[in-house]
Formats: structure tokens, sequence, C-alpha cells
């Protein structure tokens, strides 16, 4: 899945679906999508992370405790 880092407006691959909706989670891995070569896999926040729309990514994917609130 692709997502966008909110600053710099990159693209990033996540490379663990389940690592993005889990809420326990505060990071994924994935890879940036600049140039042409395949990028080495880094960690980026989900907090600074929306989709390539410039939406928001759920809050059920970031707190755990968001039914509670």
């Amino acid at each position: 899945m692709l997502l966008q880092v909110k600053d710099t407006s990159g693209l990033v691959k996540v490379n663990d679906i389940q690592e993005l909706i889990d809420p326990h989670i505060d990071i994924v891995h994935g890879q940036d999508q600049e140039g042409q070569e395949e990028q080495d896999e880094e960690t980026f926040k989900k907090e600074n992370l929306v989709f390539p729309s410039g939406e928001s990514l759920p809050r059920c994917w970031l707190d755990a405790n968001y039914r509670k609130g």
C-alpha cells in the first residue's frame, strides 16, 4: 500500500499491512518511492502518514482506545 509523508509529500510503500492497521504499533516499515531504484527499508511513524489523497489514516489504526473517547 502506498501512503504519503505529511511533511514532504513523498510516497512510502508500506511493507506490512498488519503493522499499519494494528493500533498498538506506532511505526510501520516501508520504502521511500523516490528515484528508479528500490530504496532500503526504513521506519515511519504512522502519525506522519496520510493517504495519497491527503486524507488522514483511520483513528482505529492509530489509537487502541479510540472507542473510549
